[in-house]
């Protein structure tokens, strides 16, 4: 792709001005680059106001030619949204293709959801004094994702020193480096407080909270792992990832009779949308509970 396209631009403005994580550039990057190549290989074109909106139709019609689902494509579709809107700001282009591009359909899809019941079968033992560091480490990886709610990154984020434990809070910096404060259990502080004490007692030095069992900073596939391992015993579910733990989180609070708004501050939601979702899950279940009862349905 010739340097008109302007990549490299576009990418230093969403790390810089929009700080977006290194995944969400990655996902960009890759978005972009995969669209020049059809564009180059379909039309010979390399420079960005030479784009059309039918080449952009035809580059989707060929990734649901594929076999993609809608919500993928749709995912590459807000990406060169983005990309064409900021060109159309820079004075690079003078009229937005994407304008007459029409996105995909997408089913809704709802967010999958550890049963109340189940979780607190897989908390129902904490680790004790003679236990193993990576005991005391997987139980605590399990109850503060369930616990908090936060995200893949902002647990391997999280460092010793954004602990507030007799204010039972934890500091977190989430999305575009946005920093909240989430309140947590006693029962949690009291398990933070026996697992630093364990990572202390491995000789274990690192300022970062979630270590490896050598003490070095934990990542994200170990936290997969740890995940799906765990949740396997006591689900058959396919999907058993931390971001699942995030989901409970959400559905168990809203079906306990939090408000909409507070959990949106919890997750670190920037829009309320983006929590709503968990409503849908909550009335799916009361269907579910309604066709199961009543002598009517």
């Amino acid at each position: 792709m010739g340097t008109d396209f302007f990549f490299s631009d576009f990418l230093n403005y969403l790390e810089s001005e929009k700080k977006y994580s290194s995944h969400t550039l990655t996902a960009y990057r890759n978005d972009l680059h995969q669209f020049a190549e059809f564009l180059k290989d379909q039309y010979d074109v390399d420079q960005c106001h030479l784009i059309l909106a039918p080449m952009i139709r035809s580059y989707i019609a060929e990734l649901m030619q594929g076999g993609m689902l809608a919500r993928s494509i749709n995912r590459k579709i807000s990406s060169l949204k983005s990309f064409f809107k900021y060109s159309l700001q820079q004075g690079r282009i003078q009229q937005n293709p994407m304008k007459k591009v029409v996105s995909p359909k997408t089913s809704k899809r709802l967010p999958v959801v550890v049963e109340q019941a189940k979780m607190e079968q897989l908390l129902g033992d904490a680790p004790g004094e003679t236990d193993s560091f990576s005991s005391w480490r997987d139980f605590l990886v399990l109850e503060l994702l369930y616990g908090t709610g936060i995200r893949l990154s902002e647990a391997i984020g999280l460092k010793e020193s954004d602990l507030r434990l007799d204010s039972q809070t934890i500091k977190v910096l989430g999305k575009r480096n946005k920093e909240r404060i989430i309140p947590i259990t006693g029962g949690l502080a009291d398990l933070l407080r026996g697992y630093i004490i364990v990572k202390q007692r491995e000789g274990f030095q690192s300022e970062q909270l979630l270590l490896t069992d050598k003490g070095l900073p934990a990542y994200p596939k170990l936290i997969y792992s740890i995940v799906k391992d765990h949740l396997g015993t006591v689900s058959t579910m396919k999907k058993r990832s931390p971001h699942v733990l995030r989901h409970s989180y959400a559905t168990h609070l809203l079906d306990n009779g939090a408000e909409l708004n507070a959990i949106k501050e919890l997750l670190g939601h920037s829009n309320l949308a983006a929590t709503q979702v968990y409503t849908h899950n909550s009335i799916e279940r009361l269907k579910e509970v309604y066709r199961k009862a009543h002598p009517k349905s």
